[in-house]
């Protein structure tokens, strides 16, 4: 699955860690109620956090050992694709 991803995910630490900017703190709260109903539809949650205009997200499966799974992968691509 490796590959599928743009290129603002890397991997750190059995993550799959990205940063998103945005004009605004709106923008960006609008991006992260957007990731929410996607994450919360495929029951797998980010770590992330929220400073202004930045969002920084981690994806690691937490039942698989907190390691990196397709189900971080298919979510990552999800995020990404709401940009």
């Amino acid at each position: 699955m490796t590959g599928r991803l743009d290129n603002r995910w890397t991997e750190k630490n059995n993550k799959l860690c990205a940063s998103f900017k945005f004009n605004d703190f709106i923008e960006a709260f609008a991006f992260m109620t957007k990731v929410a109903m996607v994450a919360d539809k495929m029951d797998h949650h980010p770590n992330w956090s929220n400073v202004y205009n930045m969002v920084n997200i981690e994806l690691t499966t937490h039942d698989a050992n907190n390691s990196i799974t397709d189900k971080d992968y298919t979510l990552a691509q999800k995020i990404s694709s709401l940009v």
